[in-house]
């Protein structure tokens, strides 16, 4: 059995989903949303991350785990009691869902302190282990949905900064692989879509993807850090801007490895519209 902790989310939905089509045996985690999200024939249970003794009855029979990082504004968690008691089920393999920013932003809070406590707790763990490092996700344009059913409109700052969004159903994809498949233990996969782009370029997808026009509004850094500090805290808001103004070289790099375990290419940002459109209707 493969427990999925986030089943709700934009990856762990489309992980439970790959998990059920591929016959394997799961059960769905999420701290509030009922069973009815989940796919016919999977278990959902309630737990919380928050209270590792919440999983144990969860985890009983389970052989892989996949731990979501729970997001820049998630309620904190310990990584290490966490980890405690999934070594005390006997799950032999877990997949943790972490960030890009372990690695370029070692000195924010959270990406370098959170993100990195819960990375090195996974390797302590006991349990064989994979580490999945996603940069932006396609689905943070979902934060354009009303601006664009209502007006037409993208509002974004550093319009013209390209950055390797990645489809959080190819996160999925490979997760799916490092929880069923074996070859994986001990490695750390970076996951970014094909290529670089920029606020600009997607609201054009978005627009393509509706068959009308999607206009661009360029926001200064001020007006996107208001926006943000309605749902971020301030040091999470101050660094996303850092990496979608001024990013690092790493933070720009094309990454094989989803090719190298799914086979084939990321998809696209503008694959993720045609798919999602109807959102932004």
């Amino acid at each position: 059995m493969i427990v999925v902790t986030g089943a709700t989310g934009n990856v762990g939905r489309s992980l439970v989903q790959a998990l059920a089509v591929a016959g394997e045996k799961v059960t769905a985690v999420s701290r509030g949303v009922s069973g009815a999200a989940v796919p016919d024939g999977v278990r959902h249970r309630r737990a919380d991350l928050t209270d590792p003794e919440s999983l144990r009855p969860v985890l009983d029979g389970a052989d892989a785990f996949f731990l979501h990082d729970g997001g820049g504004s998630a309620r904190p968690f310990s990584p290490r009691d966490l980890l405690d008691v999934v070594r005390a089920c006997g799950v032999g393999r877990v997949v943790l869902l972490s960030s890009q920013g372990v690695v370029t932003r070692p000195e924010s809070a959270s990406h370098g302190d959170i993100g990195g406590s819960r990375e090195d707790a996974v390797r302590r763990s006991g349990a064989e282990w994979t580490i999945l490092r996603p940069g932006g996700f396609d689905s943070n344009a979902y934060a354009w949905a009303e601006s664009v059913r209502a007006r037409r409109t993208v509002a974004a700052p550093f319009g013209d900064v390209g950055l390797p969004t990645v489809d959080p159903a190819d996160i999925a994809e490979v997760a799916a692989v490092a929880l069923r498949d074996d070859g994986h233990a001990g490695r750390a996969y970076e996951l970014t879509g094909p290529e670089l782009v920029t606020p600009r370029q997607q609201a054009a997808s978005l627009g393509e993807a509706l068959g009308e026009p999607v206009r661009f509004v360029e926001q200064t850094r001020d007006e996107a850090r208001a926006q943000m500090l309605r749902f971020l805290p301030g040091p999470v808001a101050e660094t996303t801007l850092d990496i979608l103004g001024r990013p690092t070289s790493a933070e720009q790099r094309i990454s094989p490895d989803i090719e190298r375990v799914l086979g084939r290419a990321p998809r696209t940002f503008a694959d993720w519209a045609r798919r999602h459109i109807a959102a932004f209707r």
